[in-house]
């Protein structure tokens, strides 16, 4: 098996490839565009890595690979347009830079072009990735609407956020790593196993991805810092301050997340200090701690070597101790 550093440097090389160059210039050059945008590349390293961890080549399933960073991209576009976000890692979005119109066209086709890539596997192949391609991408579509729909909606449990972010970032961490079990046949026991592998990790990363948006460095974690506090997001943060916290500290978050009379870095800072004395920032650190060791459990009953075990465990540590 390959460093990560070597999955990403094979797959941007495979992406560059795929660039379209055929009319209509406008419906593909956004497509190019999002795509060289940049990113951690997480879920098709993913791809690759359990290819490998299977014994078979990465490179065979280097269009499952894209055909998930085609995908993540799409719904990164759409969900640009959802929010009118002027910015996309530091660059215009595709409908700022285009027009509205482009980037609802250009997202749509991104889709269809995804699962279009699973036409160079054979058929078994391609029958098993599109099954759990469709299966994915419409859970997806639901994470995202209960994202919406919570941002009017005053009673959400932290279990219903607990959902959410499994279908809007966990399920595709999971699909990654089994379909790359699908391309290397491994055992549909083995594909399972890995898919709650990726998902469990999935769901400890966005956990401590709220918690960084929190408590992150601002140089280091690539935003704004305190980002979901000045939205005003559900995340698990500010429902385990409504579970844990006094009356008093209860109250007090509601107050200032409806207030406009403080500045944002009042805002922020009086919210981050709500989360620690109420124990929540430990309770959020506590919930990624167990979703990785529910990650790692699933590993014992992998059919792959030690070795190949210890690298999943290495990388799923790696990504739960991040400052970025």
């Amino acid at each position: 098996m390959q460093h990560i550093e070597q999955y990403q440097k094979d797959f941007l090389n495979y992406l560059e490839s795929f660039a379209i160059d055929r009319e209509p210039k406008n419906l593909y050059q956004p497509i190019n565009y999002i795509l060289k945008l940049g990113g951690k590349r997480l879920r098709p390293v993913l791809t690759l890595m359990t290819t490998e961890v299977f014994g078979v080549k990465a490179e065979t399933s280097m269009d499952a690979a894209l055909s998930i960073e085609v995908f993540h991209n799409f719904s990164l576009v759409h969900d640009d347009i959802m929010d009118d976000a002027p910015l996309r890692r530091g660059q215009k979005t595709v409908h700022k830079k285009w027009d509205l119109n482009t980037g609802i066209l250009s997202g749509d086709a991104m889709l269809i072009l995804a699962y279009q890539l699973f036409e160079n596997y054979e058929p078994n192949t391609f029958q098993a990735l599109a099954k759990l391609f469709s299966k994915t991408a419409i859970e997806v579509c639901e994470g995202q609407q209960y994202d919406i729909d919570f941002e009017t909606r005053n009673d959400v449990t932290i279990s219903e956020y607990l959902k959410m972010i499994e279908y809007k970032t966990a399920v595709l961490v999971g699909a990654a790593m089994k379909m790359g079990a699908i391309v290397a046949k491994a055992s549909v026991e083995d594909q399972n196993a890995i898919y709650d592998f990726g998902r469990y990790l999935g769901i400890a990363f966005q956990l401590q991805d709220d918690y960084l948006d929190a408590f992150g460095n601002p140089e280091s974690f690539g935003k704004q810092v305190g980002g979901d506090i000045l939205e005003n997001k559900k995340t698990y943060l500010v429902l385990k301050t409504l579970e844990l916290g006094s009356p008093n500290e209860q109250s007090r978050l509601l107050q200032i997340m409806s207030s406009n009379l403080v500045t944002n870095d009042e805002k922020v800072s009086s919210v981050k200090e709500l989360f620690n004395n109420s124990g929540a920032s430990e309770a959020n650190q506590n919930a990624v701690k167990g979703y990785a060791s529910r990650a790692f459990k699933v590993l014992e009953a992998l059919n792959v070597s030690e070795d190949k075990k210890q690298l999943l465990r290495l990388f799923g540590e790696q990504l739960m101790n991040r400052r970025v």
